[in-house]
């Protein structure tokens, strides 16, 4: 699987969950642990101070670590005794206070929070980078006419910038989302064995609130042991996300048809290139932002499932977390760098969205003479008349135009510059450029907010 994690998973929040990272994390909460006692005078200070002078990963012994999790069910079990035996080296007595009061999901939770925070950085840095693209690709294209498609069918005229408008609004939505979750995500877990701190009494709740202190997270009221909203929350942001980007890959790599050929994904040497057909010019982004809605909402149905969770401490449904969520951050963190470079590179071919526009010869303006005629006729009878004049121009070749002014009843309806005008695609794009500028101004406030 790593040989595929440049494609897949290129962003740098990938960089949190290495092996090295997760263990460093794990000692982290140790020593914050350790520190967080002494604070409140649990363990001696220099006993804390033992302890968090080992708490690197260097010391650690990966394969071991591994190997020994196997036995133990978890990491947390293997790397406390690694640690102990390290602190116990130098200072014997301090070994006796290495994970003092708590237990091993206490260890593996907040270290995955502070993995997720430590991602969440840089995923959230590029959403504001892609943000940004798309609101000055948006500002640049609204004068970019084309062929609106429903059912992959032409449909009346639209513009690349509301289409790209379209995307900018579900991203403010998705930034304004993580912007809520993550005070709810970043939190401390501290519990002990059942969650009642009863090995550190009287002085528990104090600890606690030391170490949320020392990490930077929220101390919650309780401990969530078996309580996983949390993490489902951002498991399910991470796949509308991967949906939201999906939904651009989808778009694009259709545009980029070589029937339609409106748009492209940047041009680099070597890329999106294929092995018999040396023309071939494949969406690469447009098909990793597409693998990733594919296999989020799945990953996401996991951690769902695995919020039932058994009474004090769950059991399968917690182990199931493990992978899962660091998987699917991941893929979503690579998709939004795909669609980063993509954005920053997108082609945009005003010919070919000419050229399209007039390939129905003039068909997809039928529901705008429809609506015209529909103020004299009734909106029933005209879309009747109008659809058999559709009808007409496909199966003689000819153009809307014509089957219009050659139509009795329609004929004398419409005069010559009126039905130019209806003709116009740049005449009947209604309120596009209106709604493009409300999501520029949201943009802008939001922005600067």
């Amino acid at each position: 699987m790593e040989l595929l994690s440049p494609l897949f998973r290129p962003g740098a929040g990938s960089q949190a969950f290495t092996p090295a990272a997760a263990i460093q994390a794990m000692l982290d909460v140790e020593a914050a642990l350790a520190r967080a006692e002494a604070d409140v005078g649990v363990i001696p200070p220099a006993a804390a101070e033992a302890i968090a002078a080992h708490c690197r990963a260097a010391l650690i012994d990966p394969v071991r670590l591994a190997a020994d999790a196997a036995l133990a069910g978890n990491l947390a079990i293997p790397l406390v005794r690694q640690l102990t035996a390290l602190v116990a080296a130098d200072d014997a007595g301090a070994a006796g206070f290495v994970h003092w009061g708590a237990t091993s999901q206490d260890v593996l939770d907040t270290a995955l929070v502070l993995q997720l925070r430590r991602a969440l950085e840089d995923v959230g840095a590029d959403l504001d980078v892609l943000i940004e693209l798309c609101a000055e690709r948006c500002a640049r294209h609204r004068n970019e006419i084309m062929a609106g498609r429903t059912w992959l069918q032409q449909a009346p005229p639209t513009t690349l910038s509301l289409k790209l408008a379209g995307l900018l609004d579900a991203l403010l939505r998705q930034r304004e989302r993580l912007r809520q979750l993550r005070p709810r995500l970043l939190t401390l877990q501290l519990g002990g064995a059942v969650g009642t701190l009863a090995a550190l009494q009287p002085h528990g709740l104090a600890v606690a609130e030391q170490m949320a202190r020392r990490l930077d997270l929220a101390a919650p009221d309780l401990p969530w042991h078996s309580q996983r909203d949390r993490l489902a929350e951002l498991a399910c942001w991470c796949a509308l996300l991967c949906g939201t980007l999906g939904k651009l890959g989808r778009d694009v790599s259709l545009s980029m048809q070589t029937e339609i050929a409106e748009l492209c994904e940047p041009e680099q040497a070597g890329r999106g290139g294929s092995s018999s057909m040396p023309h071939k010019r494949n969406p690469v982004a447009s098909a990793v932002m597409l693998a990733a809605a594919a296999r989020a909402p799945g990953l996401a149905a996991t951690l769902l499932t695995a919020q039932v969770q058994e009474q004090e401490r769950g059991l399968g449904g917690w182990h199931a977390e493990w992978e899962t969520l660091p998987e699917l951050l991941c893929l979503c963190a690579g998709a939004l760098r795909q669609a980063v470079e993509l954005l920053r590179g997108l082609e945009v071919r005003p010919d070919a969205m000419r050229r399209n526009l007039a390939a129905s010869r003039g068909l997809i303006m039928a529901e705008a003479v429809t609506m015209a005629l529909g103020e004299r006729l009734g909106r029933a009878r005209a879309h009747q008349l109008v659809a058999e004049c559709c009808q007409q121009a496909r199966l003689r070749g000819e153009s809307l135009a014509d089957a219009l002014r050659g139509h009795p009843e329609l004929s004398a309806l419409l005069s010559h510059d009126e039905l130019s005008t209806l003709l116009e695609p740049s005449q009947n794009l209604g309120a596009a450029d209106a709604m493009v500028a409300r999501v520029l101004r949201r943009y802008r406030e939001r922005t600067d907010g």
